[in-house]
C-alpha cells in the first residue's frame, strides 16, 4: 500500500475500538469455556490464562522491539494475521487442548497489537500525545463494554457464533491495518542528524530511563490490583448476600464514566494546564485508596461509591501513564518503553488471579485490601521521589 505521512485519531480511536471489542469477547470466556464446556478444573483454566498472558506479555517486547528495528507496518501486518487467523481458526477447532493452544496465539498476537497501537500513537502529529491515549482509552473501554456484551448474549446460540462474531471484528481490524497503517515515519527518525539524536538518547538514558522503570513497576502494581475486581470480588459480594446481576452493573458503571467522563477531565485538565506527572500521581494515589476502603464494603451501595471513586482516580491517572513514558522515550526507542509498559501491565494482570487466590486461602480479603494498597503506595512515592530527583 502507498505509504501515509501521519496516522490521524480517528483512526487510532477505531483501531482500539476494534481490536478491544474483539479481545473483550474472548477473555470473559476462557475460564467458563473450559470450566463448564470443555469440563476441565479452575486449575486447568488458571493455568491455561497464565500461558494466554505469558505469551501475550512476549508478543509486548516483541512488537516494541519490531517497531523500533524492523518495519512498524510489516510487524502490525504480522499481529494483526496471527490474531485473526487464531480466532478464525476457533471457530472450527475449539475442543481440548485445541483451544488453549489457539488462545495462546490470539493472545501472542493481541501482544503485538497492543503495543504497536500504543508506539503508532506516539507519532500523531495532528494531537498532542496526552489527547491521543485519553481517546486510545475511550477506545478501550467502548470495545470492552461492547465485547463483553454481545459475548454475553450470542453465547445461548453457541460458542462457533462467539467466535464468529468476535472474528468480524478482527478481519475488519486487518483491512484497517492493511490500508492505512502504512506510515513513512522518516520525518520522526530521521529529523535530526546521527549525532545529535545520538547525544539525545545518551542524555535521555542518563536522565530519565531510570525513572521509565519505575513507572512501569507502579503500573505493574496498579494492574495486579484492578484485576482483583475481575477476579475475586465477585465471589466476594456474592458471599455477602450481593447478587451477581449487581456486581455487573458496577462495570456498567465504569465503563460509562469512561466513555462520557474521560473526554471532560481531558478537557478540563488541558484548561487548567495540570502536569501530567502530577495528574498521574493524583489518580494512581485515589486509585489505591479505594482498595483500602473495601474493607469496611458490606452493602451494594458502598461497593458502588467505592467503584466510583477508583473509577475517578483511574480516569485521571492511568491513561496518561503511556503518554507519560513517551515524553521520557527517545525517539528511537519508543516502541521498546510502550512495549515495557504493556508487558508489565500484563504481567499484573496474569498474575493477580493465582496471587488473589494463594492470599484469600492464607489470609482473608481485608489483609488482601491492605496488602494491595499499600503495595501500590509504595510504588507511587518511589516514582515521585525518584521524579523529582529527574526534574
Amino acid at each position: 500500500m502507498k505509504k501515509r505521512t501521519e496516522l490521524g485519531l480517528r483512526l487510532v480511536f477505531f483501531y482500539s475500538l476494534l481490536l478491544n471489542s474483539g479481545a473483550a469477547f474472548m477473555w470473559p470466556l476462557v475460564t467458563m469455556y473450559i470450566d463448564d464446556y470443555l469440563h476441565k478444573s479452575l486449575l486447568v483454566s488458571g493455568v491455561s490464562l497464565l500461558f494466554i498472558s505469558g505469551f501475550t506479555i512476549i508478543g509486548n517486547y516483541i512488537g516494541g522491539y519490531l517497531f523500533d528495528h524492523w518495519s512498524a507496518y510489516k510487524a502490525a501486518l504480522i499481529g494483526i494475521t496471527v490474531s485473526t487467523a487464531a480466532i478464525l481458526a476457533l471457530i472450527f477447532f475449539h475442543g481440548w487442548p485445541t483451544f488453549a493452544i489457539l488462545m495462546v496465539v490470539l493472545g501472542f498476537g493481541d501482544g503485538i497489537n497492543l503495543t504497536l497501537l500504543n508506539s503508532y500513537a506516539t507519532n500523531v502529529k495532528s494531537k498532542d500525545t496526552r489527547t491521543v491515549f485519553n481517546i486510545l482509552y475511550v477506545g478501550l473501554n467502548i470495545g470492552v463494554v461492547i465485547g463483553t456484551a454481545m459475548v454475553g448474549y450470542l453465547l445461548k446460540y453457541g460458542v462457533s457464533i462467539v467466535f464468529m462474531t468476535a472474528a468480524v471484528f478482527y478481519i475488519l481490524l486487518w483491512l484497517l491495518t492493511f490500508v492505512y497503517f502504512n506510515i513513512d515515519f522518516s520525518d520522526y527518525d530521521n529529523s535530526m542528524p546521527k549525532e545529535e539524536i545520538k547525544e539525545e538518547k545518551e542524555g535521555i538514558i542518563k536522565s530519565n530511563v531510570r525513572l521509565i522503570y519505575p513507572i512501569c513497576i507502579m503500573v505493574f502494581t496498579v494492574y495486579l490490583s484492578y484485576t482483583l475486581w475481575e477476579s475475586v470480588m465477585s465471589v466476594h459480594m456474592v458471599r455477602m448476600g450481593i447478587p451477581f446481576e449487581a456486581y455487573s452493573m458496577l462495570w456498567t458503571v465504569n465503563g460509562l464514566m469512561i466513555v462520557f467522563g474521560q473526554p471532560i477531565l481531558n478537557y478540563v485538565s488541558k484548561r487548567l494546564k495540570i502536569h501530567l506527572n502530577h495528574q498521574v500521581f493524583l489518580g494512581v494515589f485515589i486509585f489505591a485508596i479505594s482498595f483500602y476502603f473495601l474493607v469496611y464494603a458490606k452493602t451494594f451501595p458502598v461497593f458502588l461509591a467505592i467503584m466510583i471513586f477508583l473509577t475517578f482516580g483511574e480516569m485521571l491517572g492511568l491513561p496518561d501513564v503511556p503518554a507519560w513514558i513517551d515524553q521520557l522515550s527517545t525517539k528511537s526507542e519508543k516502541g521498546k518503553y510502550q512495549g515495557m509498559f504493556n508487558a508489565l501491565m500484563s504481567a499484573g494482570r496474569a498474575i493477580s488471579p493465582l496471587f488473589a487466590g494463594f492470599f484469600v486461602e492464607g489470609f482473608g480479603y481485608n489483609p488482601l485490601f491492605i496488602f494491595v494498597t499499600v503495595l501500590m503506595l509504595i510504588a507511587l512515592f518511589a516514582v515521585m521521589i525518584i521524579s523529582r530527583k529527574t526534574e
